[in-house]
């Protein structure tokens, strides 16, 4: 308990920096964008985002169908768990990430989630439960390894603990474009969330010089917790390896191959202003928690234009998970050679489209890639009560993924300041304008004569009056 404090403290002041941070960000960086460049910033992201997942997906189904880690052991080698994962229907999932975009209350956003809940109830035949499942309930059947056997659940909308942070990116996305479209009329607003902006930063510099303190206790405490280490890393060592090579490849050949292409700069150096960030990362396990940070390397270390970052990192944090990606297609067909399925073509490509889509709506906190998980196993059909047996080195995969989720982000951030940042300065803001438009008139040298500026000169010493 006490090993762990320092690290809890750290993880605490990150995420109190979460909402400030986003909203001012967000807000202050499209209020001083035109509409056109704001737009064209943002499919430049968006593009980049979902061709880096799509991507590390197509290169984790490639590795584990080599590596077969799957065909190594059987089930009863995977004897370590920490739980039984809850149930998840997919549609329920894909509304939850619906009404997350539109929060009914923005004041409980900043604490709440939505979340779909389900209330096992019993089904057997009985004179004392006439009717109960009858169609008029919102009945979800469970099938496991005995058809026969159904599990019945009652379904309903509740909130759960944590930010909604895709309902207020969203807001504050829409909020700053508005409020850069109303001129004059929008400037105290405007002031107001510049000097929040940067605020916030300023108290994000100075939790930095406590998180190398928080960093060592985060990992010293997650590996006291672990009663057997070697053995969960015997039994799922191949697994564990397909993933690691496929993020190692991700991470340092197809992103940084990327960035060269189009920046033609050297990527690795970008990555070195980013250690801080990916080192915060590992520790905290969460792309959210870390984004203070990594806004803050990007703009004071790699030079990244102030109004890029606070709008591409905040997206990246919601949307980009490239290692979440791979994660969830390597753990599918992995689960699947468990289980001894053969994955056929049109299984690969469900796969493949489902964990980009699901790694989307993943959170940006810790494990939170578990449940988007479920998902992709429901849509090929495979067990989803097999997620138990990689929960016990999912804390450690979790750190590895998250620091590729944080580096995807960041390089995004580069290729897009390279192609937008001249399209922000092409267009000088009004107060510069005015100051060129009422500059003084320039100088013309004056010619031998009488004349000067198109008025006559008079010689010194003559008089108004003409000679009679």
């Amino acid at each position: 308990m006490f090993l762990g404090f320092p690290g809890d403290l750290l993880m605490r002041m990150l995420k109190m920096m979460i909402l400030p941070l986003i909203v001012s960000s967000l807000i202050s960086g499209l209020a001083n964008l035109e509409m056109k460049s704001s737009g064209r910033m943002g499919g430049r992201a968006v593009l980049y985002y979902m061709s880096t997942t799509f991507l590390a997906v197509v290169l984790g189904i490639i590795l584990v169908s080599a590596i077969k880690p799957g065909n190594r052991f059987s089930k009863e080698d995977l004897t370590e768990s920490t739980g039984t994962p809850d149930l998840v229907v997919t549609s329920d999932k894909i509304l939850d990430l619906v009404r997350s975009v539109f929060p009914d209350n923005l004041v409980t956003s900043s604490f709440e989630q939505v979340i779909t809940e389900y209330g096992h109830i019993d089904c057997a035949p009985g004179p004392e439960r006439p009717g109960i499942c009858n169609l008029t309930h919102k009945i979800v059947k469970r099938y496991k390894d005995n058809p026969n056997d159904t599990m019945y659940y009652t379904i309903h909308v509740n909130t759960k603990s944590g930010v909604n942070i895709l309902g207020i990116l969203v807001f504050s996305i829409a909020f700053g474009i508005i409020l850069g479209g109303m001129g004059d009329g929008g400037k105290p607003l405007k002031d107001f969330f510049n000097c929040l902006s940067e605020v916030s930063m300023k108290i994000v510099n100075l939790i930095i010089w406590y998180s190398p303190i928080g960093v060592c206790f985060l990992i010293a405490a997650k590996l006291v917790d672990i009663e057997d280490l070697g053995g969960v890393l015997s039994s799922l060592g191949f697994y564990m390896l397909t993933v690691l090579v496929g993020l190692a490849i991700h991470g340092l050949i197809v992103v940084p191959l990327i960035y060269f292409i189009f920046v033609r700069k050297n990527p690795f150096i970008f990555i070195y202003g980013i250690i801080q960030a990916m080192v915060t990362a590992f520790a905290t396990s969460s792309s959210s928690a870390t984004m203070p940070v990594t806004m803050r390397c990007l703009e004071e270390r790699n030079k990244i234009d102030k109004r890029v970052a606070s709008f591409v990192i905040p997206v990246g944090a919601t949307i980009n998970m490239d290692g979440t990606a791979l994660y969830e297609a390597v753990a599918a067909l992995f689960i699947a050679q468990l289980n001894n399925k053969s994955m056929t073509a049109g299984d690969i490509v469900v796969t493949s489209i489902t964990a980009t889509i699901a790694s989307i709506g993943a959170a940006g906190v810790p494990s939170a890639g578990l449940i988007t998980m479920i998902i992709v196993l429901n849509a090929v059909g495979l067990p989803d009560d097999d997620v138990a047996y990689i929960i016990a080195v999912d804390w450690f995969l979790d750190r590895f993924r998250t620091m590729i989720n944080v580096l995807g982000d960041s390089i995004g951030a580069g290729i897009v300041n390279h192609y937008s940042v001249g399209e922000l300065d092409s267009h000088p803001d009004e107060q510069e304008m005015e100051e060129t438009s009422y500059q003084d008139p320039p100088e013309y040298p004056e010619k031998e004569g009488n004349v000067n500026n198109g008025f006559s000169q008079i010689p010194a010493g003559a008089s108004d009056s003409t000679p009679m």
